[in-house]
């Protein structure tokens, strides 16, 4: 019977693509700068390019929220001061709290399943006001982020404290759910613990594990588990 559920966040329940861009857009308004798809699309592989060497352990987090705007404003020969745009940034993408369609509706049918818990890479601050402000809190009996932790999925020490901060917890009792394969896929593997990719978009390259491309779709596989 699977009963502990480990749920990632963003792309997951929260519409992080949506809160970056919405912030990054105010944050260089603020900054006196007009953005076009071009920078969105550029800030967002760099963004993601840097989280994939954080969750390597070749960068840390510290490293990677400033230097990521370095790299944008290089590239675009914005003369912006990459440390206090990033603080600016930071403050808005807090209130960037934007629920995929039909989350709520699964997270009612998970929390009569068993317990709910919040696995997700971040900063604090940011992660609790949005997770907060979507109501994701209210059916969570706990939240693993990062930044509280000390350490990123998928290493072995965040696992290791998820596993040993649930209450009754055993591997057989537990799916992961998430919509990475660097963090998410790689963390539940480490451990052998089911995990189930939310991929609504469609399969990913390399993958051959149970996938979902709706929140029904992940009901009936843990049904099946």
């Amino acid at each position: 019977m699977k009963d502990i559920f480990l749920v990632d966040a963003d792309e997951t329940l929260l519409d992080f693509c949506r809160a970056e861009r919405e912030a990054l857009a105010f944050t260089l308004r603020m900054h006196g700068v007009s953005a076009d798809e071009r920078l969105y699309s550029r800030y967002h592989a760099i963004n993601d390019e840097l989280w994939k060497a954080l969750e390597r352990g070749e960068l840390t987090r510290e490293r990677l929220v400033v230097k990521r705007f370095e790299l944008l404003f290089g590239e675009f020969s914005l003369p912006l001061d990459a440390q206090a745009f990033a603080e600016d940034y930071f403050a808005r993408l807090a209130e960037g709290a934007f629920l995929l369609d039909g989350a709520e509706a699964f997270l009612r049918a998970l929390k009569a399943l068993g317990r709910i818990y919040i696995v997700t890479n971040g900063a604090s601050g940011t992660q609790n006001r949005r997770l907060k402000k979507s109501g994701i809190s209210a059916y969570a009996d706990g939240v693993f982020i990062s930044e509280e932790i000390g350490c990123y999925k998928p290493s072995a020490a965040y696992a290791d404290h998820v596993e040993s901060h649930i209450p009754q917890y055993t591997r057989a009792r537990a799916v992961w759910i998430g919509d990475s394969l660097t963090s998410d896929f790689a963390c539940a593997n480490s451990r052998g613990i089911d995990f189930i990719l939310y991929c609504p978009q469609g399969e990913k390259a390399g993958y051959t594990g149970l996938s979902a491309r709706s929140y029904a779709e992940v009901l009936a596989l843990i049904g099946g588990l």
